[in-house]
């Protein structure tokens, strides 16, 4: 049964899609497309889908994509938007609540992109979940935030980003069984939802299981 808590971060999270107009094209993310492009296709888990922008982008390139998301509205647009566009057998929406348990199965990708939320999650279980979650060779992608942008929802002046080493530390990889193939911040110009154009720091990790 859901706790209080994890029941207000469902209400959150669905308000927050059902007041968003429905994304008829949503883009991917630049991160996952600069890094995911040469790599050869083959089963994906995208954690906290949204929008559904890099689970559509996926399918595309040939991935069997399995999105999770908390918000039943954003699982829904992006079930629709995958069948209007044939993609439906390659992409699998379903609602998952990432504070209550990790999705079941192995994968060669896991996407993680912006995985933050104001409720409690416990990130480091979720990423080292992840990691455990990998087929050999498959690879743990995490981008974070490493500033605010303008428009981000969390205009928090004291937020603190932490470091892909330190996301690193959290996971508690053993090199035995997974090279870190990147872990460092970097910065681009990103356009926002309103067509602002601001410089952001993004920080990346990403994480390989060798066996």
């Amino acid at each position: 049964m859901s706790t209080p808590e994890a029941a207000d971060a469902v209400t959150y999270w669905q308000d927050v899609y059902a007041a968003r107009p429905v994304a008829t094209d949503p883009r991917p993310n630049v991160r996952l497309t600069e890094i995911v492009t040469a790599l050869p296709p083959g089963t994906a888990l995208d954690l906290g889908c949204g929008n559904g922008g890099d689970a559509l982008w996926l399918a595309r390139q040939g991935w069997r994509v399995t999105a999770v998301d908390i918000s039943a509205v954003a699982v829904e647009r992006l079930t629709g938007l995958a069948r209007a566009g044939g993609l439906g057998e390659r992409v699998d929406a379903r609602q998952h609540d990432l504070h209550e348990a990790f999705p079941g199965g192995g994968f060669d990708l896991i996407n993680a992109h912006y995985l933050h939320t104001p409720y409690a999650l416990d990130r480091s279980a979720v990423l080292r979940g992840a990691a455990h979650a990998l087929r050999p060779g498959g690879r743990l992608l995490v981008v974070d935030h490493g500033s605010t942008a303008p428009w981000s929802w969390n205009q928090d002046p004291d937020a603190y980003f932490p470091t892909p080493s330190e996301v690193t530390a959290g996971i508690g990889v053993d090199p035995a069984a997974w090279t870190i193939e990147r872990a460092e911040p970097s910065s681009r110009i990103a356009t926002g939802p309103d067509g602002r154009k601001a410089e952001v720091t993004d920080h990346i990790l990403v994480v390989r299981r060798t066996s």
